[in-house]
């Protein structure tokens, strides 16, 4: 009797701790997939101001037409782009493309003192500042769920279960270079 009553008990904390891990890697992934959420909504709202900025900067850079139309291809490849590596490619040639832009805006003083451009440049600049912040917290909340998905014991109810490591998103090689600054 006392032996079945001992059984008993440690089915059910094995159970309970099963359930616990499991329970606890579902709570990992969603908590990695509303971070991804997070930066998607970053991602719309910049989406949204890339075209009023363009609007705004095209009669005054007549002759900067191809940097323009560049803004344009590049945001349109980064509303098409899916997943997180064709996310993190497509945004970051929009940067790349915005950061001319911003260059080209500095030889225009008449454009530089426009008081729209001034405010969608600021805006654009607080909103990269959320998707970076929002970049970060996906990160972490990646490494979390990677760490259950890989650590013993969990990592056998998570292949079990079908729980799969989550992909960081990934600065590009040519960001991760030193900034050369000449003082000269």
């Amino acid at each position: 009797m006392l032996g079945t009553i001992i059984w008993i008990g440690v089915f059910v904390v094995l159970v309970a701790w099963l359930v616990g891990v499991y329970n606890g890697l579902v709570a990992l992934r969603n908590q990695v997939k509303n971070a991804w959420a997070q930066i998607d909504v970053q991602l719309k709202r910049r989406h949204d101001l890339i075209p009023n900025l363009v609007e705004v900067v095209k009669d005054y850079m007549s002759y900067e037409q191809e940097t323009l139309q560049k803004v344009i291809e590049a945001r349109q490849q980064a509303v098409d782009a899916s997943g997180v590596a064709d996310t993190s490619q497509a945004e970051n040639m929009l940067s790349g493309a915005l950061r001319q832009l911003f260059a080209l805006v500095e030889n225009y003083p008449d454009l530089k003192a426009n008081q729209n451009v001034a405010q969608l440049q600021e805006e654009l600049t607080s909103t990269e500042n959320k998707i970076a912040f929002a970049r970060q917290y996906y990160n972490d909340s990646v490494m979390r769920v990677n760490n259950k998905v890989e650590q013993f014991p969990s990592n056998v109810i998570a292949n079990m279960t079908g729980f799969k490591k989550e992909e960081h998103y990934e600065v590009p090689a040519e960001e991760r270079e030193n900034v050369k600054v000449d003082l000269r």
